[in-house]
């Protein structure tokens, strides 16, 4: 079945880089090339397409924001020159990502994941404890190292984010998708709502011998471990010394 794909790129030359690499699979058309944000939104919702090569640093805004006006079940592979680490994990399906500049070989495995409109995306990755991350928030779109986050709270279908800088932010990510992705070396489920960095753990109490009280940096109200977690966690704070009783 033939694809039909579209270019979106503001550099001349990176657009004629996928056009070569692309001539090399006749079952890939490109029916539409955009170097701008704004013609970019313009093709994009008029559809047409299967596929679309989106650089994420446009005249005008971002690919990330132009994620809204792909039209389903097109497929995206993001083309960037960020590095690995801050393009491990996208909240917007997108089907890879290609480093400029692209050799054919990254190029090849990159078709080779696409089997057509509406395929399923690729298993997650779990992240890993050095990953910086792309989290779309309440407040924008951020690129987010692992290692800054102190705790995660559910909020329903969102999360609350607390950074060890004290900042707060939502996203409309689950708990359990924290807790799937996240290094379990680094990061605790501490009760049903929390998941905690065990680096961040500024001090702990006991309250009674099935539950404990933990102060994390960044998080301003005490945080408790319910009973179901803190044989888990026990080992790991009683490696710790314990906070003075207040």
């Amino acid at each position: 079945m033939n694809s039909r794909v579209l270019l979106i790129d503001d550099e001349a030359d990176a657009r004629a880089e996928l056009r070569w690499l692309l001539s090399a699979y006749p079952a890939y058309t490109i029916v539409g090339e955009a170097a701008t944000f704004a013609a970019a939104r313009r093709l994009l919702r008029a559809g047409g397409y299967d596929l679309v090569f989106l650089d994420i640093q446009l005249f005008g805004g971002t690919g990330f924001d132009l994620v809204p006006d792909i039209a389903p079940p097109a497929r995206i592979i993001f083309v960037t020159a960020y590095d690995r680490h801050a393009l491990r994990a996208f909240e917007v399906n997108a089907l890879d990502y290609l480093l400029k500049p692209v050799s054919p070989d990254r190029f090849a495995a990159a078709l080779a994941r696409v089997a057509g409109p509406g395929s399923p995306p690729p298993p997650s990755t779990p992240f890993r404890a050095d990953d910086t991350i792309l989290v779309h928030t309440d407040v924008g779109d951020r690129f987010l190292p692992l290692a800054h986050i102190a705790a995660v709270f559910s909020n329903e279908n969102y999360s609350a984010v607390h950074l060890r800088t004290h900042e707060r932010f939502l996203t409309r990510r689950t708990l359990k998708s924290w807790e799937d992705n996240l290094p379990a070396t680094h990061f605790r489920r501490v009760h049903r709502q929390a998941l905690v960095n065990l680096a961040h753990i500024a001090s702990h109490r006991r309250d009674t011998r099935e539950t404990a009280e933990l102060r994390v940096t960044g998080v301003p109200d005490p945080v408790p471990v319910s009973r179901a977690y803190l044989p888990d966690l026990r080992p790991l704070l009683e490696a710790r010394p314990p906070s003075p009783p207040s």
